[in-house]
């Protein structure tokens, strides 16, 4: 199994940090995240000029926010700054997302949308020798006839897709190199739901593990539970608690969440939750309990929780993911 880190520093010189940690650990890739006060290109970019040999990826970078020749562009930039090593993960963001943050239409159905975007960014990269570009989509029609990309360094980079719901991960299936699994995916999600779904495809299931280390099992168990019970304030999600039965549960969160009572939605999120989602104890726990993902994935995030925990503690977390899955 191959192990990746998402970069939830809260400071970019702190990701830098990590990523070179990871970097000489061993690990096969470093992920940047997307937030709106946060550019994962940009971050990526800073990233890639501090390591030497980890992949680089964005988990994910928002496909609707910006134009695909942005996302075009910006992921060539970084794979001849990093000598190839990106990987441009892309994720739709939720109707509210892009409407209240970016001012953004959400007026067409996304998994047809995105497949349109990533069809744009992968014409666009193979444009690059010149000769022009000229793409006709659904969404996005672009001519350029004097298009090319001088110092590209592959003639393809891979491209991630995040799913959750059945009609994104058919989206997956289609398009994308790889799927970025959703911090809340429960393993069996990813049996039952997700994998089915991807089977015939060239398209690579990379789900992110929530995953907390403390000498005290107790305390990493309780930071996952803060973080799950985070996810499940969006109903979106809340279709990964169907294989299980536990379709109340997120529901008494949503409840919760809207009368501001952050303490109740903690409390809803069961053991088993954790258990099913998370992978959290101390060191040796940790390590061992990583087997529990053996056949449902060979490449891996390791996701450190950050709801309710403070600067210090989250970067003790992610400097102890890295000590004990690196290899070197």
């Amino acid at each position: 199994m191959r192990y990746g880190l998402i970069l939830t520093a809260p400071s970019i010189a702190g990701q830098i940090e990590l990523a070179k940690r990871a970097d000489a650990a061993g690990f096969e890739s470093v992920w940047t995240t997307e937030f709106y006060n946060q550019h994962g290109l940009v971050r990526l970019a800073a990233i890639a000029t501090a390591t030497q040999s980890v992949k680089l990826g964005t988990a994910i970078a928002y496909a609707f926010m910006r134009t695909p020749m942005l996302a075009a562009s910006g992921a060539m930039d970084i794979d001849e700054i990093s000598g190839g090593r990106m990987i441009l993960g892309l994720g739709t963001g939720t109707r509210s997302m892009n409407q209240n943050w970016y001012s953004m239409p959400f007026d067409e159905p996304p998994a047809r949308r995105v497949g349109d975007a990533i069809g744009l960014v992968r014409a666009a990269i193979a444009a690059q020798g010149g000769g022009g570009l000229e793409y006709q989509g659904p969404s996005y029609q672009v001519k350029i006839p004097q298009y090319s990309r001088p110092g590209a360094a592959r003639p393809a980079i891979p491209i991630y897709l995040a799913a959750v719901n059945k009609g994104m991960i058919r989206a997956a299936a289609r398009h994308a190199d790889g799927l970025v699994g959703h911090p809340i995916f429960t393993r069996k999600y990813m049996v039952d739901v997700v994998k089915p779904a991807l089977s015939g495809s060239e398209c690579a299931l990379t789900p992110y593990i929530i995953t907390s280390i403390h000498d005290d099992a107790a305390v990493a168990r309780n930071e996952a539970r803060a973080q799950i019970a985070f996810y499940y304030t969006t109903r979106l999600y809340h279709s990964v608690l169907e294989p299980h039965g536990w379709q109340s549960i997120g529901e008494t969160i949503s409840q919760a969440f809207r009368k501001g009572d952050f303490a109740a939605m903690t409390a809803a999120v069961t053991d088993e939750m954790v258990d099913a989602i998370a992978l959290t104890g101390t060191p040796d726990e940790v390590k061992d309990g990583i087997s529990q993902w053996e056949g449902i994935a060979d490449h891996v995030l390791f996701y450190s929780p950050s709801i309710g925990i403070k600067r210090d503690r989250l970067m003790q977390n992610m400097a102890s993911i890295v000590d004990v899955f690196g290899s070197r």
